[in-house]
């Protein structure tokens, strides 16, 4: 599997998202959703998910958090910075959800799109003592039950493309795609010509175009 940045950086990087959403929430009263939104709108989120120092280990939560804040135009003149922070409930969501992002290689906003930060957050009574990778698995299920269309179908059906003409733009055969879509067969197998073909038609990124609960492919 192939991770935006090295994995001696990801503790940092659960930390910092984890005393983000605690300080966004406990301190500023900002809800998490709204605070990730913050986080993808600034452009923040992009910064994070490619693993820039600044972001993933460069400044404490608080700052990465005052920092979002004032990218989305909040004034913070009366807001100290926390020094020491408890696990709470929000602490572990962004932990969690940090973690999530690096191991399964979707950004923040396709994340979003599946899953809130409430739905996470509500998991703490039951997931916060059990192993990151375990935590993954319960929200790949969760994901999952939701029974959501694949993510090439969602990106099909916005570019306003039948699967007849998205064959011909790509060359991709149309029962292939068909195959895709219905998760008869595994995208995240698919050779990367075909990805990288499917993907041009749709501008977008092949990641875009993987589905959550098996790891991304090398390409």
């Amino acid at each position: 599997m192939i991770h935006a940045y090295d994995e001696q950086y990801l503790s940092d990087a659960m930390h910092n998202l984890g005393e983000a959403f605690d300080f966004a929430r406990n301190v500023c009263r900002i809800e998490l959703d709204t605070f990730l939104s913050m986080m993808i709108s600034s452009g923040v989120a992009t910064l994070f998910e490619q693993g820039t120092p600044k972001y993933v280990s460069g400044m404490s939560g608080t700052e990465f958090a005052m920092g979002v804040m004032q990218k989305s135009g909040i004034e913070l003149n009366h807001v100290s910075a926390q020094v020491e922070y408890d696990c709470s409930p929000e602490y572990w969501t962004g932990w969690i959800v940090a973690y999530f992002q690096w191991y399964t290689g979707r950004s923040f906003q396709s994340i979003r799109e599946v899953l809130s930060m409430q739905e996470i957050l509500r998991l703490y009574p039951t997931l916060h003592e059990v192993s990151e990778d375990r935590a993954v698995d319960t929200l790949n299920s969760i994901i999952r039950k939701k029974a959501l269309p694949t993510r090439l179908q969602a990106r099909r059906k916005n570019c306003k493309l039948t699967q007849r003409k998205m064959s011909e733009l790509s060359g991709v055969n149309i029962r292939t795609i068909q195959q895709y879509e219905g998760r008869s067969k595994d995208i995240n197998k698919a050779a990367g010509a075909t990805l990288r073909s499917l993907a041009q038609v749709l501008s977008c990124r092949i990641e875009d175009l993987l589905e959550y609960d098996t790891p991304a492919v090398r390409l």
